[in-house]
């Protein structure tokens, strides 16, 4: 994710697309959030940065709410294409799968800088923000069945079932990193066990 302030800047003498103007204002709004914690990002303090007019950052997002949620997903799907970058080359033997998963999400899902719990933390309560995680955890799920398909013969139910619990072992351990409860080799080593011996 580019999040250089002279790069937004830079797009600033120039007309964007509305596309580009999205994304300029994203990557500000995270560079917010890393240099002055999530409860300084509000839409009239991203137009401030962003150098541009409150009416143009309300085109985008209705409210703080609704910059917070395309926040939360931006970056979410820059996981989910690290992740799905990883796994591409994966080979189809059981042991170097689940491998190559464990440690695959643990990194994508830790986010050792933090933007994604920091942001996450800053929807609680939301009604918005659980029905876009519950929305991403289905996506990690669905990712999770097609990776460990080849290497199990388990019925579709039964593995939609595992790999929900797989996941939430994945948050679980990934929050642990974030927490520093955990050191990212030891989650990732307890992950592929789990993973292992959950698999027939």
């Amino acid at each position: 994710m580019t999040t250089n302030l002279e790069t937004a800047s830079s797009r600033q003498g120039r007309r964007l697309s509305k596309a580009d103007r999205r994304k300029q204002l994203l990557e500000m709004a995270l560079s917010v959030v890393r240099r002055e914690g999530a409860d300084r990002l509000t839409l009239g303090s991203l137009a401030t940065h962003a150098g541009v007019s409150k009416p143009v950052v309300y085109d985008h997002f209705v409210d703080r709410s609704g910059l917070l949620i395309a926040l939360y997903r931006w970056i979410d799907s820059e996981r989910i294409d690290a992740f799905r970058t990883a796994m591409a080359a994966a080979p189809a033997d059981r042991e170097p799968t689940i491998g190559r998963l464990a440690n695959a999400y643990i990194r994508c899902a830790a986010d050792l800088t933090g933007e994604f719990h920091i942001v996450g933390a800053a929807l609680a309560g939301s009604a918005e923000k659980a029905e876009v995680y519950a929305e991403l955890l289905d996506q990690s799920v669905a990712m999770f069945v097609s990776v460990l398909r080849p290497i199990s013969d388990m019925p579709d139910d039964e593995a939609e079932a595992l790999c929900i619990g797989l996941v939430g072992a994945g948050e679980g351990l990934s929050a642990a990193i974030v927490r520093g409860k955990l050191s990212e080799a030891d989650a990732i080593s307890a992950f592929a066990e789990i993973i292992r011996r959950s698999l027939p």
